[in-house]
């Protein structure tokens, strides 16, 4: 479903679509100088190497993490989500994949504004708490045994949600746009489950609610400079905090990338699968 060229194809392409790394030569006429550590959200970069355009670089302070580094692009995903939600202090922001790196980013940066999280999950996990990372309460599926829509309704004692932000679709969203406050939004930013949700009109006219869509911001384009001096750089200051956590489910090297790929499917909720070059 990716567009050229950041859609594969193997074998002749290499793959992976974002990282971070170290400038190691620069060409004539380019402002980034040797060593900087710089967000990397081009194609081709599963490599020891890789030739990239300059304004596709995203420059990061030298002593900002290397883990988070490579996670920017779903950190600005995070921000862009939380911001274009517009969920006022105190109310309540609905997410799903309650585990995923994209929903514990939210789940932070919603907290530090005072807006309250539910996070939607299949199964808690029992080494990892996400009120560590924001949430304020969790839903796990798995032992609901109500409509989701009920105990959504019920968890915000009738007042409903201001914002959904999903990346599961399918019944699942199809039972949450009912818990929706008046006004509120569902924001789609993915599609983890194959079948279609159904809704009737009244289910968002009555609520004057919307559905949209989001996709990161810098999928089609690069950075513009005045993103770097202002958003790109509020969004490192925040981020670098050390209670500021995008866990990693584990670091492999780049001959260990069909155990990666396996286990970052299989299981997801551990933390982003790392390739790290020697």
């Amino acid at each position: 479903m990716y567009p050229e060229p950041k859609k594969p194809r193997f074998p002749q392409q290499i793959a992976g679509n974002y990282g971070a790394g170290f400038v190691e030569r620069a060409g004539k006429n380019t402002s980034v100088a040797r060593g900087t550590l710089v967000s990397v959200t081009y194609f081709n970069t599963w490599a020891e190497y890789a030739v990239v355009p300059e304004q596709w670089l995203i420059p990061l302070p030298s002593n900002y993490p290397v883990e988070k580094a490579a996670q920017f692009m779903n950190l600005i995903t995070g921000w862009d989500l939380v911001e274009k939600t517009a969920v006022q202090p105190a109310r309540w922001l609905l997410v799903t994949a309650g585990h995923s790196s994209v929903a514990m980013i939210i789940s932070q940066l919603a907290q530090r504004k005072g807006v309250n999280v539910k996070s939607v999950v299949r199964k808690a996990r029992e080494n990892f708490d996400l009120r560590s990372v924001g949430a304020t309460e969790i839903i796990e599926l798995s032992q609901a045994e109500k409509n989701l829509g009920d105990i959504v309704a019920n968890l915000t004692e009738g007042a409903g949600v201001s914002g959904i932000v999903d990346c599961v679709g399918g019944s699942l969203l199809g039972d949450l746009v009912p818990s929706l406050a008046m006004g509120g939004q569902v924001i789609i930013y993915g599609g983890y489950r194959p079948d279609t949700f159904a809704l009737h009109n009244f289910d968002l006219l009555m609520r004057n609610a919307t559905i949209t869509s989001y996709v990161y911001r810098y999928f089609f384009s690069p950075p513009p400079q005045t993103d770097a001096m202002t958003l790109l750089r509020r969004i490192a200051e925040i981020s670098s905090d050390d209670d500021f956590q995008l866990p990693v489910g584990r670091t492999h090297s780049l001959d260990d990338f069909k155990i990666a790929v396996e286990e970052a499917i299989r299981r997801p909720e551990q933390g982003k699968r790392m390739f790290k070059m020697e």
